[in-house]
């Protein structure tokens, strides 16, 4: 489950970014379901771990996207399937669990589309619109 952390700032929308820890693309917060936790409940912890943001998740999927997870250079690539939930953010902390394996920026729903190596999650970025939440 993946989270789509926005914002508004200056009356402008913003999402986050953060960067993979291997691979260092930029990315949505993700991971895997939690026990008796929902998919935005658990989309909402990664945002905390992976990029140090708090904030109300929205069980509203906003799509899925397809990706191969590479779990070590030796081995063959895994699919992976996430499905992203919206996360308004209220609270950016700068300790949080992953502090020193990620950097985290953020822009335009445009240029997070732009920056994002995956063509499903570029259009799910760029189609979002907070108000029809």
């Amino acid at each position: 489950f993946g989270a789509l952390c926005w914002r508004v700032k200056d009356d402008k929308l913003q999402v986050l970014l953060i960067k993979s820890r291997n691979r260092k693309r930029w990315i949505i917060p993700k991971g895997w379901p939690m026990h008796k936790a929902t998919p935005a409940e658990a989309a909402a912890t990664e945002a905390w771990e992976e990029a140090g943001v708090k904030g109300t998740p929205s069980e509203v999927c906003l799509g899925i996207y397809s990706y191969k997870k590479l779990r070590s250079p030796d081995t063959t690539p895994m699919p992976c399937v996430v499905a992203v939930f919206p996360l308004q953010v209220a609270e950016i902390l700068d300790d949080f669990p992953e502090k020193g394996q990620r950097k985290r920026k953020w822009m335009s729903p445009k240029k997070a589309a732009s920056r994002v190596p995956f063509p499903e999650l570029a259009q799910i970025i760029r189609k979002f619109d907070p108000r029809g939440l």
